[in-house]
């Protein structure tokens, strides 16, 4: 199997107006791009991810990436263009594995959303199955686990102060709203009771962790495999981490016990299912040679200093968030603001991934 990596025709629903973009592009474009003033324009579209889309924007050996929220009604303070853009200019600096961005617009009139461009990487994404350019070479999945968990590392060391990065969120009773803003989000997302959803939100909000045992960090709040991109000719060497769109200041532990989440599922939890958008990350992570969810546990540990004590909470909090995204894209899909049949049964992954951060809790003893 081959890594996704490439770019596919736009698809039904999700076509961008092409004359009012070219337009709009080569006016804007010309000091930071000379020659997109006469090259024709391309546009085809990245596979995968249920949120923002994601196009491949080319002028002839130019290549941008074009981002713009979903299709249909979004929530007021989701899906932010200009705040996605000013985090990547303010990250980009001091962690260039963040893409740096390149034009934004906030003129909804242009394509009947705000947008930006940043610049385009080359490498291949792991979406699904086990690519060729890793095959079943125990050692590079090793090398490829320690670079995943180091880039996460990395991120958390970034000092947060000098270039004005800790602006970008409160830091300040960060775990505290994600947990009562995460039950809002799925209090106005449900489209059903789901008893679950209810126990675990209960569990959540009486252990939040003490703010003085972890310093603010930057968070990427979507850490995943999925969202890195790798180099084609060294397949442990990360090239970019990609969807910042949830980006903010905050409890580093938020990330880990996320990246926990995609990674691997312990022996008795739910496993992978038929549709979930984020059972084939398990599955691959779940393979000879990849780390354990102990060995991530313990080279973060090492690489960051911090105690991972508590980290089971960070992880039901993250099956807890994983189901709310989940059932939002399901409200949509109920509310006819999207035809895309990928999202069906989602109610289904939703029912699951509660019933586990259930199970975890209870197994967690805190």
């Amino acid at each position: 199997m081959t890594a996704s990596r490439d770019s596919t025709a736009v698809r039904v629903g999700e076509e961008l107006d092409l004359a009012a973009l070219n337009r709009y592009l080569r006016e804007h474009l010309a000091e930071k791009a000379p020659g997109t003033g006469t090259a024709k324009i391309e546009i085809e579209q990245f596979p995968g991810g249920h949120s923002n889309l994601t196009y491949l924007v080319r002028y002839g050996a130019q290549e941008f990436v074009l981002r713009r929220p979903p299709v249909g009604p979004v929530a007021p303070t989701a899906h932010d263009m200009p705040r996605e853009y000013k985090l990547l200019s303010v990250i980009n600096p001091s962690f260039p594995l963040a893409p740096a961005p390149v034009l934004l617009c906030d003129d909804a009139s242009i394509i009947g959303v705000p947008f930006y461009l940043m610049e385009r990487r080359h490498g291949f994404i792991v979406r699904s199955g086990v690519p060729d350019e890793i095959g079943e070479d125990r050692e590079l999945r090793r090398r490829l686990s320690a670079a995943v968990v180091d880039t996460l590392a990395d991120l958390h060391t970034v000092d947060i102060h000098p270039t004005g990065i800790v602006n970008i969120g409160k830091p300040a009773g960060f775990v505290a709203r994600q947990v009562r803003g995460w039950a809002e989000r799925w209090q106005r997302s449900k489209t059903s009771e789901v008893r679950e959803m209810d126990e675990v939100i209960r569990w959540l909000s009486d252990r939040i962790p003490p703010e003085s045992e972890v310093g603010a960090t930057i968070v990427h709040n979507d850490f995943k495999l999925d969202n890195l991109m790798l180099d084609k000719d060294d397949p442990a060497r990360v090239v970019a981490v990609l969807d910042w769109e949830m980006c903010t200041v905050g409890d580093p532990l938020i990330d880990v016990g996320l990246a926990l989440t995609y990674w691997t599922m312990s022996a008795g939890r739910s496993g992978s299912k038929d549709g979930d958008p984020n059972s084939s990350l398990r599955a691959i992570t779940n393979g000879p040679g990849w780390f354990t969810r102990e060995e991530f546990i313990s080279r973060y540990r090492a690489k960051t200093g911090r105690d991972l004590s508590r980290i089971v909470f960070y992880e039901t909090f993250a099956r807890f968030k994983v189901a709310v995204v989940i059932q939002q894209i399901y409200f949509r899909y109920v509310k006819g603001q999207t035809r895309d049949e990928r999202f069906r049964s989602f109610n289904q992954l939703v029912l699951e991934l509660a019933r586990d951060a259930v199970a975890l809790a209870h197994e967690s003893g805190i």
